[in-house]
């Protein structure tokens, strides 16, 4: 009997900061690793005979979790990869609600009816992955191998293996969290679901004790979309931001790099600022009715999209003295202390995870 693990990545950027990443190479955020560790721990005891990851940083890194450890080798595949989705990829879920409101329904629940500019369709996302997980079974007979790949990807796989059809996926069939397990079993004459999305190792009172209660919205629930800032349209957003960070208007339209305004439906709720150097964060402003709701965290997520297209490997915050209110939320979002009044965000890929070492 053969027996394939079949786990999804941990929670990276986009699944965080609410942006479609597809095939955006994109990194895991600090929860995410967490959850990494608490994978090395479930499979401590388990033998696996091969690793395969779709060749996306944030499967490689996840499948970290059992190539290290017990020193196997890592095989990439490209076919493992989640599914393109053209046009829409790297932009805000709430940029996507509000620009495709039937496309998008269309993607989470009529999967055989999706199709979009420059985009795979689910049925060829299916065929791939199907395909791909088949040869591995077919490459390991009698032996165990993990399989790490994409939430939706994933998805349909399992709802096809049990006799699930396109048409139904969206409503039969949920997807899994971040590095949930599924296992698959084959003695030769096809795979079978075994169990699906476990999650055990995410329970457990060890990790739970590090996870902080706060507003984490599913991966495709509209957030913010954002727009180059006018300030004579967002005038009312600017007057409020000024104030609130002691500091004149002017000084807020005099900055000469990236000024977003952030948008709930169509009201400017946020604002973020980079000034000097690209990673540079130097206002991050989200109105004080719409704070802890999850916005604030999509400014970061522009911020380390912008950075890191400009070739920065972290951010640094505003300055931010003891007293700043700020502290806290920069903090939860992953920045450590650089200096008693700036802190900072690695954003950069590690280049063994890249294959690069």
């Amino acid at each position: 009997m053969t027996t394939i693990y079949l786990i999804r990545h941990a929670e990276a950027e986009g699944n965080l900061y609410r942006i479609a990443q597809g095939q955006y190479d994109s990194n895991l955020t600090g929860r995410g690793w967490r959850q990494v560790r608490a994978l090395e721990k479930r499979f401590a005891g388990i033998s696996i005979d091969a690793v395969y990851s779709s060749d996306l940083y944030r499967t490689c890194a996840t499948a970290s979790a059992l190539c290290r450890p017990k020193k196997l080798p890592l095989i990439r595949r490209r076919d493992l990869r989640e599914i393109c989705v053209g046009d829409w990829e790297q932009r805000t879920w709430g940029d996507i609600f509000r620009n495709y409101p039937d496309e998008m329904n269309d993607f989470s629940f009529h999967m055989d009816r999706w199709k979009i500019p420059g985009a795979e369709t689910p049925q060829e996302v299916l065929a791939r992955v199907r395909a791909a997980v088949e040869q591995i079974a077919g490459e390991n007979p009698d032996k165990t191998a993990a399989v790490f790949s994409h939430g939706y990807a994933i998805r349909l796989l399992l709802a096809n293996l049990q006799g699930v059809s396109l048409a139904d996926t969206g409503t039969q069939t949920p997807t899994g969290d971040n590095t949930a397990v599924s296992v698959l079993e084959t003695d030769g004459n096809g795979l079978r679901v075994v169990s699906q999305n476990d999650n055990r190792h995410l329970l457990t009172p060890e990790f739970l004790a590090g996870e902080k209660v706060r507003k984490r919205a599913n991966a495709l629930e509209p957030g913010l979309w954002f727009a180059p800032l006018d300030p004579r349209a967002q005038g009312a957003l600017l007057e409020d931001c000024a104030r609130e960070l002691n500091v004149s208007v002017g000084r807020l339209t005099d900055e000469t790099g990236l000024s977003l305004a952030g948008f709930l439906k169509e009201e400017p709720v946020g604002l973020l600022q980079m000034a000097g150097e690209p990673g540079r964060i130097s206002v991050a402003y989200i109105r004080p009715d719409c704070r802890k709701r999850g916005f604030g965290v999509q400014l970061i997520g522009q911020a380390v999209q912008y950075a890191r297209s400009a070739g920065s490997g972290e951010l640094l915050s505003a300055v931010l003295p003891p007293e700043s209110a700020a502290r806290p939320f920069f903090l939860d979002c992953g920045f450590v202390p650089e200096s008693e009044n700036r802190f900072v965000m690695k954003i950069g890929f590690d280049p063994e995870i890249l294959g690069k070492s």
